[in-house]
């Protein structure tokens, strides 16, 4: 058999380019509901019909939706397909093809453990998805692919269990954003809102900002790197469409100083200082 490629991964970060969509809002708070959620099954065995049965689940996203609560008892979700690998002619292996994964760390609401996309499995493989590996029997892991005869099917190891998503969890459904409206007077509640930001071409994120009524400035920053949250505080400065925040991080804080565009509220634009270093951002807003 040729040897696979691509086979094993281990990634402690989403890759930021791709644009988000319906998998990213099953964060891991949605999950820790997932074993008392309607439309959703403990599953021993997740047979290939079953898998085809649920396929396209999510809205514009091939795969079903499969949870797990891992052996170190961490959230995974997995978009998955039946498949088979070409052997030589004539003949073929039944695999697991795992478009998608993402472990959370325990506790977080958006921090990823380990993730990665394109893994497949192939009878007898096992993969953790505390390690983000296909592993040996030695290691355990989380998932087993098995095919003896007619029998396929996927199951879990140890004390994992393993829930197939039959329907979409109300959990997950985006939240509508309010229309934004610029009147005659700018207003500083116009803040409000969530924003994709881009720091220096080097780090990007999700931007929450919320203003209260004195011009005090609340939110969050979701990091694209690894879905840490960070506490996002600041002010609305004069004139009202000014705005200045520092987001916290363990070791150092970053100073963000820009405007929101007077015209349609749509971006903010201006300039951060880390440490000693000074260097631009913008960051455009989010309407789902």
């Amino acid at each position: 058999m040729p040897r696979p490629l691509a086979v094993v991964f281990l990634v402690l970060a989403v890759p930021s380019a791709r644009a988000a969509d319906a998998f990213d809002l099953y964060t891991n708070p949605v999950l820790a509901k997932v074993p008392s959620a309607d439309g959703v099954k403990d599953v021993k065995q997740l047979t290939p019909d079953q898998i085809l049965d649920h396929d396209r689940l999510l809205p514009g996203l091939s795969g079903t939706l499969v949870v797990v609560r891992t052996n170190d008892d961490r959230w995974a979700k997995l978009l998955v397909q039946s498949a088979r690998q070409k052997v030589d002619a004539g003949k073929s292996l039944p695999m697991l093809l795992v478009e998608r994964f993402v472990t959370y760390k325990e506790g977080r609401e958006q921090a990823v453990q380990a993730g990665s996309s394109n893994v497949s499995l192939f009878p007898g493989f096992r993969f953790s998805l505390d390690l983000g590996q296909v592993v040996p029997e030695a290691l355990g892991g989380d998932l087993r692919f098995v095919a003896d005869g007619d029998k396929v099917f996927v199951e879990p190891l140890g004390k994992a269990k393993l829930y197939l998503v039959t329907k979409p969890l109300p959990d997950a459904a985006p939240k509508k954003a309010d229309k934004v409206v610029v009147g005659d007077k700018f207003e500083a509640r116009l803040f409000n809102g969530t924003y994709r930001l881009h720091d220096d071409g080097r780090r990007s994120g999700k931007l929450t900002l919320k203003v209260a009524d004195d011009g005090d400035v609340t939110g969050a920053l979701y990091s694209d790197k690894d879905g840490e949250k960070y506490e996002v505080r600041g002010r609305v400065g004069v004139p009202n469409h000014a705005i200045e925040f520092t987001v916290t991080f363990p070791r150092s804080e970053q100073t963000f100083k820009g405007w929101l565009f007077t015209g349609d509220a749509k971006a903010l634009a201006g300039s951060s200082r880390l440490g000693t270093g000074e260097a631009g951002f913008y960051a455009v807003r989010v309407e789902e």
